[in-house]
Formats: C-alpha cells, structure tokens, sequence
C-alpha cells in the first residue's frame, strides 16, 4: 500500500498505483499460457561467483526449464572471471559465453554494463531477463516476477525488481540497510533532476527485464553507472507508462565497503550527468573532472602528519552504442 505525502508528483503517484505489483500475483503456469510464440531468455552477468551462480542456474532450469517450460535460454556470462564461475553454471545447465568474446573485435570495456551488453548480444529471447549472479537463497519468482507484467499486458516494455536487503552487521542486521548508494546518490539525483522516475523504489537493482526490441534500442553503460543510465534512457525512449516495478520479496547478497561505494556513486553521478546534458540541464558533455580521490587509513604510503593514504580513482564511464546499431559487428 502507497502512503503518498500530499506534496508527491500526481503522474509519480498515478504511476506507482498503476505499474506496481508483486512477485507472488503470477505463477510460472499462468505465465507459460500467457506466453504464446514468445522466446523467454535469462541473463546472469558473473564475475567470481563460483559459490552462488550454481544454486541460481540450478533453481531456474528446475523450476522454469524443467517444471514450467517458461525459460527457452539460460545464458551466464563470463565477465573475466579467475575463479570456476563457468564451469560451475555449465555444470547447473546454463550455456556460458565470455564477455570478451561477444566483443571481440570492438574496444576493451571494464564493468558489469558490458557484460550485460554481451549477453543481450548472445540470447535470442523476445524478452530477457536479467539477474545478478550474487545472490543467496535465490528463488524463480524473481524470474516470474520480472516476466510477469510484460506476458501480460503487452504496453510494458521493461519492468525493474525491488526488494527488501537486510545488511548484516557485525552484531546484528539492519533489515533494509542494503542500498545506501541508491539513498545517498542515485535518488536524490533523480529527485533533483529527473523527477518522472521517482516512483521507482529500487532504481539501481541489478534484477530488471525488457523486450529485446526496447533493449536493442538503449546504449549499456560500462560500469555501475549500466542501470541508472538505462532507466533514464528508457523513459526518454519508450515514455514512463512502458515502464513498471515488481515487488520481489527480499534479495540477500555480499555488500561492498564504503570506500567501493564511492566510486560506486561516483559512476553513477558521471552517468546521470551525461544524461543531463542531453536534456539541457548542463551545458558541458562531461563534468569539470571524473577523477575521485578518496583516503585510506595508515598504510605504507600514508601522508606525513596525514596519516592517510591517498587514492586516486578514474571514474569516467564508456557505453556500448546500442545493440541494434551494431548488430554487424558483434560476433555469431
């Protein structure tokens, strides 16, 4: 149930009661019926993530390979990992590809955006559906969920996941302390400068799903700026009523340092910026500098009379152009 505060924008508030819903209202067998001739892939982006990407790949070839013929293509993409990441999801049933072989032949690109890039490039699903390959205690609905406003009403073009994320403390868990880059960063800039997103609770969550025809149409930022710059892409592309959210329950995974998170919000700001730029809201392409110097604690490199060590990060992003500009170039 929305409680909205008199002063919420009336298109925010008509949007949130309209193009929200919840996980649980669509099982996997309601879901296949309202499928039709339509292909279904799932893309999981992993990078190290032997531990959990089995258990991922596993739970959605049972339940929606297997169970409920929903998911036609289960497709991992390797994102340069070290670790046994792709032969583990091939073992669970999932077709692995590298990242850097779907972009061979195209400039080098660091990050989660370029990866995801890839696997819309290798799947051949009508819809595709994304999942972060972190996660713990995975279940199917975060699949369903994602699926289930585009099966069923056929003016969705992309849906975005939100959920509860508990952060565990040392001594105990903050039951919503997940997401501080998207309370500290990513909604007040879209409060502040793009305000038609407001309503979406979530707006950095890495579980989202599109038609390929809207997905084929939007650049992929290299790296964590991907979701915020695609969630403003779409909207300027398809309108806000193509857009919706779906309720997933809760998402359990590791969670990153302070220091990580920075660079983390800095991408984003340098995305958002871009974005801006294209609407008129700055008049310069790029900010004054994408250079992000943070300080660590001691270490043998520690200032005199600082006692800090300085670290100095770049943080510009790089997009791939969109996929259906490029359709020639990416590798079969």
């Amino acid at each position: 149930m929305w409680h909205s505060h008199a002063n919420t924008s009336p298109v925010v508030e008509a949007w949130t009661t309209y193009r929200t819903g919840h996980a649980g209202r669509w099982t996997p067998e309601a879901l296949l019926a309202a499928k039709g001739r339509d292909r279904v892939s799932v893309v999981i982006p992993a990078r190290n993530e032997e531990a959990t990407i089995g258990a991922i790949v596993a739970t959605i070839r049972r339940d929606l390979v297997e169970h409920v013929p929903l998911v036609d293509e289960i497709l991992v993409v390797d994102s340069r990992s070290t670790d046994a990441t792709a032969e583990v999801a091939r073992r669970a049933g999932a077709r692995v590809v590298s990242q850097d072989r779907m972009t061979r032949g195209l400039p080098r690109m660091e990050g989660k955006g370029d990866a995801l890039w890839a696997g819309l490039a290798a799947t051949t699903g009508d819809l595709v559906a994304f999942v972060d390959g972190d996660l713990h205690e995975f279940s199917s609905h975060f699949v369903t969920g994602l699926l289930g406003p585009m099966l069923t009403d056929q003016s969705v073009e992309f849906v975005k996941g939100f959920y509860h994320r508990p952060l565990n403390g040392p001594v105990s868990v903050e039951a919503d302390g997940g997401g501080r880059v998207t309370e500290l960063a990513a909604r007040p800039l879209i409060n502040l400068f793009f305000p038609e997103l407001a309503g979406f609770v979530q707006p950095l969550a890495g579980e989202y799903a599109g038609r390929r025809r809207t997905l084929e149409r939007v650049p992929f930022v290299s790296g964590y700026g991907v979701e915020i710059g695609m969630l403003i892409d779409l909207v300027d592309l398809v309108g806000l009523d193509a857009l919706a959210q779906v309720d997933l329950g809760e998402r359990k995974h590791r969670h990153q340092s302070s220091e990580a998170l920075g660079r983390m919000a800095a991408q984003i700001m340098v995305t958002a910026w871009s974005r801006m730029y294209r609407r008129g809201l700055a008049t310069e392409p790029l900010p004054p500098s994408t250079l992000l110097t943070q300080f660590r604690r001691g270490g043998h490199d520690a200032l005199p009379n600082l006692d800090r060590e300085i670290a100095v990060t770049e943080t510009a992003v790089t997009e791939r152009p969109p996929l259906a500009s490029l359709r020639s170039a990416v590798a079969a």
